[in-house]
């Protein structure tokens, strides 16, 4: 059976056919109901401006001091570096490493990794190492800890106001805008950009000359049934497509919850 266009349920594991989806349609589990996709066309534009967004204010935010503290007029100034350089000079080697891998390697990883997918694809090019490049995301997503950070931030900003003048500076602000923009980002679902990879390398094919024709997606090349551990299922069920731009229907051609009608 050929595997091509193919895609299983994260939740129950049932095997459907991979439909293309237009504009801001999703396709739906059929057996419980979660989502398998949704299209990622429509987000790109906005999911690279961000992303180009958050790395400058990712510089912004690692080049100036985050406080300014003015005790009995002394003045001294902290960046995030200068405190990983204190952290390592007091012998607290560990948490100065868990310290930058959580709040710089981290983050700056997952956004250069998605500046390197995303830029080629909005072009229709697939860039070489593509399938490492988001495992690797996938891979770095939980270690990014920004937003724990601004808390630590923000609690010693306020246990310090008794004990001495505190100014925040510009990373300080930098940092909070940073943390809103990585939220963002991480609401973008780096695998969908797997499918629009298929989409890319399925027209790639079909337009070399005597390339083959579009591959039939879920039954092989024959059209047989699907084989599973106890023998042979039936052909593959295509999911449930939802389509928030779709109309309200007002008769029986769909069902209320809004999906379109296969």
């Amino acid at each position: 059976m050929a595997l091509d266009n193919l895609i299983a349920c994260h939740e129950c594991d049932a095997l459907y056919q991979k439909p293309r989806l237009l504009g801001r349609q999703s396709a739906r589990c059929t057996r419980c109901g979660a989502t398998l996709y949704s299209s990622a066309s429509s987000q790109l534009d906005r999911i690279c401006a961000i992303t180009v967004a958050a790395l400058v204010t990712f510089i912004i935010a690692q080049s100036f001091p985050i406080i300014e503290l003015d005790a009995n007029g002394i003045v001294s100034q902290s960046s995030l570096f200068g405190a990983l350089v204190v952290l390592w000079g007091e012998n607290m080697q560990i948490v100065a490493v868990m310290v930058f891998c959580a709040t710089i390697l981290s983050p700056l990883t997952e956004l250069v990794a998605l500046l390197y997918v995303l830029l080629p694809i909005r072009r229709g090019v697939i860039p070489p190492g593509f399938n490492l490049v988001l495992r690797t995301i996938q891979l770095v997503r939980p270690w990014g800890m920004l937003e724990v950070f601004m808390l630590g931030v923000l609690i010693t900003i306020v246990k310090m106001v008794s004990l001495a003048r505190v100014i925040p500076e510009t990373a300080l602000f930098a940092f909070g805008t940073l943390t809103l923009m990585i939220t963002v980002v991480l609401t973008f679902d780096a695998r969908t950009l797997w499918d629009i990879a298929d989409d890319l390398r399925e027209r790639q094919r079909t337009a070399r000359p005597g390339g083959a024709g579009p591959a039939d997606s879920g039954t092989g090349s024959g059209g047989g049934p699907d084989i599973g551990p106890d023998g042979p299922r039936g052909p593959l069920s295509s999911p449930e497509i939802r389509d928030p731009a779709a109309p309200k229907p007002h008769g029986g051609s769909a069902d209320a919850s809004g999906l379109s009608p296969r």
